[in-house]
């Protein structure tokens, strides 16, 4: 059974169709990825998976609850990470986390197993409006996986994060796949994605224009391979990564003019952008 099955869901809002048709699916303990720029339809989709939204048409099937109709067990299953859900401003790290606690009926210790496991038990006094984005960021990690879900979904984890706060994000995500964890991660950050998930789907417009796993995608996409060649005098010159170059990086290199070689293979932005003619960091 899949941890996360979904099958030809298409989801309107009024006349406009924001899904048109989406079909993935996700094994346990699996990180899948949804990367796609901003409208594209990522939080819509994940709204639907966790049983926020009803899809206008298809189905979401998670640990094999139907997620069109909801029980309340499922929630006991999946964890989420999305905005500012769940966190109370006026509410200490640790009051926030207790008032899970007491809804899932879950023992103190596993409160304060969960901030140190995020590095916030020192902070455990703080409001959680006091708090910098990075430490918010963490606390709201902490609160989607207090109850140890099977499932956590993560819609831009570490969007806006510096880059040692969004290391300590990514390090805990691997630790929590690790221990059979599925995880389900939207973002728009493809270095993100590349680095966390075994499969990714491309998503644009409402569509999946292209699944795989990101070296695999990157590898179908090969006639992108340029080399990129930086003579002496400044010019910047563009060649296939083909034999049919070969003579004129012969020409270059007897005449001393380069000063730099380098192969640019493709990536998941430069496939992207060749599917869609956008870029992945479009607002």
């Amino acid at each position: 059974m899949k941890a996360i099955a979904i099958e030809r869901v298409r989801h309107h809002f009024g006349e406009k169709e924001v899904l048109k048709g989406i079909t993935l699916s996700a094994d346990q303990g699996e990180i899948i990825g949804l990367l796609g720029p901003s409208g594209a339809g990522k939080t819509t989709l994940i709204k639907i998976i966790t049983g926020q939204l009803t899809p206008s048409e298809g189905s979401v099937l998670l640990a094999g609850y139907d997620m069109s109709h909801p029980s309340g067990e499922v929630y006991r299953e999946i964890g989420m990470m999305m905005d500012d859900f769940g966190v109370y401003e006026r509410l200490t790290c640790y009051d926030n986390l207790k008032l899970y606690a007491d809804i899932y009926r879950i023992d103190a210790d596993r409160i304060r197993e969960v901030l140190e496991w995020v590095g916030l038990y020192e902070d455990r006094k703080y409001l959680a409006e006091k708090l910098s984005k990075g430490m918010r960021g963490r606390l709201m990690l902490a609160r989607a996986v207090l109850h140890q879900p099977k499932i956590l979904f993560l819609d831009e984890p570490t969007s806006g994060l510096d880059p040692a706060t969004t290391r300590r994000i990514h390090d805990l995500i691997r630790q929590m796949q690790q221990d059979g964890t599925t995880v389900f991660l939207t973002t728009h950050n493809m270095t993100e994605a590349e680095k966390l998930c075994k499969h990714i789907a491309l998503l644009h417009e409402g569509s999946i224009v292209e699944y795989g796993e990101p070296k695999e995608i990157c590898r179908r996409y090969n006639h992108q391979n340029k080399l990129r060649l930086l003579l002496s005098d400044g010019t910047d010159v563009r060649l296939p990564n083909a034999r049919e170059a070969a003579e004129q990086i012969k020409e270059y290199l007897l005449s001393g003019r380069i000063e730099t070689i380098h192969s640019t293979e493709p990536d998941l932005e430069s496939v992207f952008m060749e599917l869609t003619g956008r870029s992945l960091q479009d607002d």
